[in-house]
């Protein structure tokens, strides 16, 4: 029953927030009203809560089936959760450790460093002496996300019926997106994946992945390094060479991940990227991680290196190879084609000229047009690279994505490595 009256809530809430955007699609054309459409889309979400924040996030990275311009709306979704104040958070950390707390934590701040919708971070001092971020998941927060994806589930099965959505794979989308959100309250999960990061990014240098200490951890709470002085200014104040060393460092720690391990830590946004003013490049909150099998990590390599020396066609090839289908008048012939024209063109682009998100929007545009739907697998990968691009454009305007990428595809396709 609550199910169906918060079902009855969301719908009521669309039609009065988008009946009115659709009439000025109507009444205006597609050119003029549709963008206000989108941007009312972005505002309910947020008014519908953090589930739909969370889900639109990942569906403004499915731009091989969503406009462009939707998908830009849908990215920058941030919710207006407050964090807990003070006597919630002593109460929430109570009912995690019991009356060991103040054994295990001789001095806690129970004034969040930072908060969301999901969680909030507090700093302690433990029984050791160590300084400690502990994680700590929303009490409240998971019911209310496990509802309202239910409700997106079953409101994406009714939609898939739709001949407006006839071979679109409206629930296999649906269900990677509340997949991919639900796993962000899996700390556990969370937990292994920074221990799993930390151990794949020593390889390489100049990289900071936060220790995790398993015996402080529990199901709802990741205790972790306190890392001190993040902020989201650091690099800005540093000088230009050191700036671009920062970008170096966090392009080799996104390539190393995405071409030599496979492990990708797919929300590399500002507040998950940091840089110290030492010079290195420290990687956060790694709840939004993704496992590409090896047959998708080796596809996704060649691809790379297949673009950075202009080989078009393999491109086109291994797209449609990696692809979960094809709609029922779907044009591979001229996907091929469109598709090693694009790579070829952007080949011939100088250092400045080369844009990961112009190509990236290029490319679904294609997908989308010509009825070819990309893996979800190797979309959430790809936008760990769109997300840290315009990060390294600002450290470093002249970085060339193609040739610094050539040696880590080596090392992935050719080189020796060690088991996950």
């Amino acid at each position: 029953m609550r199910d169906v009256l918060r079902a009855l809530r969301v719908v009521a809430t669309t039609v009065v927030m988008l009946a009115p955007a659709g009439v000025r699609v109507l009444v205006r054309g597609r050119e003029r009203g549709l963008p206000h459409l989108y941007r009312q889309i972005g505002l309910l979400s947020m008014a519908l809560g953090p589930a739909f924040v969370k889900a639109g996030q990942v569906l403004g990275t499915r731009r091989d089936i969503l406009p462009p311009a939707l998908c830009s709306e849908l990215e920058v979704l941030q919710d207006g959760v407050p964090p807990l104040d003070r006597a919630r958070s002593e109460e929430v950390l109570r009912d995690i450790y019991g009356p060991r707390l103040t054994e295990l934590f001789p001095s806690i701040d129970y004034e969040p460093v930072a908060g969301g919708s999901v969680a909030c971070v507090y700093r302690a001092t433990d029984h050791e002496g160590r300084e400690v971020a502990l994680k700590v998941l929303r009490p409240e927060i998971r019911p209310i996300l496990e509802a309202d994806l239910r409700i997106m589930r079953r409101g994406a099965r009714l939609a898939a019926r739709l001949p407006l959505l006839r071979g679109v794979p409206v629930t296999d989308v649906v269900d990677a997106m509340c997949a991919a959100v639900l796993a962000q309250l899996d700390f556990p999960r969370e937990a292994d994946n920074l221990t799993r990061l930390r151990r794949d990014l020593s390889a390489v240098p100049r990289v900071w992945v936060p220790t995790v200490y398993p015996e402080l951890c529990g199901p709802t709470c990741v205790a972790m390094e306190f890392i001190p002085d993040l902020d989201v200014r650091t690099a800005h104040r540093c000088p230009p060479a050191l700036r671009r060393r920062f970008a170096q460092s966090a392009l080799a720690a996104i390539y190393h991940m995405l071409f030599v391990d496979g492990f990708v830590h797919c929300d590399l946004h500002p507040g998950n990227l940091y840089f110290t003013r030492g010079g290195d490049v420290v990687v956060l909150d790694a709840g939004f991680s993704v496992q590409l099998t090896e047959r998708l990590r080796v596809l996704f390599a060649e691809f790379f290196l297949n673009m950075a020396v202009g080989r078009g066609d393999r491109c086109a090839e291994i797209v449609v190879a990696s692809s979960t289908g094809r709609r029922p008048d779907a044009d591979l012939p001229g996907f091929l084609t469109r598709m090693a024209e694009l790579v070829v063109r952007v080949h011939g682009l100088s250092a400045r000229e080369f844009s990961l998100i112009g190509f990236a929007t290029e490319m679904f545009d294609l997908q989308r047009r010509h009825g070819v739907h990309a893996a979800p697998e190797l979309i959430f990968p790809l936008l760990s690279l769109l997300v840290i691009e315009g990060t390294i454009r600002e450290l470093d305007p002249g970085v060339d994505f193609q040739e610094t990428a050539k040696p880590v595809l080596n090392r992935g396709l050719f080189g020796a490595r060690r088991p996950t």
